[in-house]
């Protein structure tokens, strides 16, 4: 008996100190900690090590042009452009001056030699034909006794007509007879032309006009019917039509023009 109610208080110990531990650990188990009030905002902290550099970002707007800077130094030389168009030729030199006299010659029978000279005149006279058959017809040069004329079909002005005349050794043509002025017309006309320039021009006296050599007009002319216009501007110039008339017309517009040429004349032979 004793055993069993020793046993019945152990057994109810047992049980007491159970319920005890299920009772605090329930107790523990349910307790909550609560956020207290936010504290005051701390002190900053020590700047931190530099991050990784990030991805290049989008490309920003184009800023303003800055400054012309200074003049950098002379660059090398470039390489030599191509060559230029040929000019025109160039005015005639003067000439030189007369060489010494020669030793006398020996006398020669030249008797036998006769025949070959002859034929040799012959073949002269067919090449100066030749010459002048290409002058006149290839070339389109027309020439008289004393001078070489030549059409330049080059619209140009007055002023530059003159000056390329010049630069061809020559001068803007000059019918100064009326032979002159009649092969000139026919030669126009032949080249299908209506007029040229002619080397003549007006002074700004009334009713004077003067040639491309500076002399004056005189003996012949050949005005068309009106012309010259009266009184005559001073920057008027002479055309000709194919006709063989003469007129008036402003020096600035640009037309095709005859070029004039001095034929040389051979020097006489000197006997020794």
């Amino acid at each position: 008996m004793e055993n069993q109610s020793c046993s019945r208080k152990l057994l109810g110990f047992l049980v007491l100190l159970e319920t005890l531990a299920f009772i605090c650990g329930t107790e523990v188990c349910s307790n909550t900690i609560l956020p207290g009030s936010k504290g005051d905002q701390g002190d900053s902290g020590d700047e931190g090590d530099h991050g990784k550099l990030g991805k290049t970002g989008p490309p920003g707007q184009r800023g303003l042009r800055g400054e012309l800077g200074s003049q950098g130094e002379q660059g090398r030389t470039g390489k030599p452009g191509p060559a230029g168009e040929k000019g025109d030729k160039g005015l005639q030199g003067a000439d030189g001056p007369i060489g010494l006299k020669g030793k006398p010659g020996t006398t020669c029978d030249c008797g036998r030699y006769r025949k070959v000279v002859g034929q040799l005149d012959i073949n002269i006279g067919k090449l100066k034909n030749s010459v002048k058959f290409m002058k006149n017809v290839i070339l389109g040069i027309k020439e008289t006794e004393e001078n070489f004329y030549l059409i330049v079909k080059e619209a140009r002005k007055f002023r530059d007509a003159l000056m390329n005349c010049k630069l061809r050794g020559g001068t803007l043509a000059m019918p100064k007879t009326e032979d002159a002025n009649s092969l000139i017309a026919n030669y126009v006309s032949q080249a299908g032309l209506t007029r040229v320039f002619i080397g003549l021009r007006s002074l700004e006296q009334e009713g004077l006009h003067e040639y491309a050599d500076s002399s004056p007009l005189q003996n012949y002319t050949a005005w068309a019917p009106g012309e010259p216009r009266d009184p005559p501007n001073k920057d008027n110039c002479v055309q000709m039509a194919s006709t063989g008339a003469w007129s008036q017309v402003d020096c600035d517009i640009t037309m095709y023009y005859v070029c004039e040429f001095l034929k040389r004349k051979k020097a006489p032979a000197t006997e020794v």
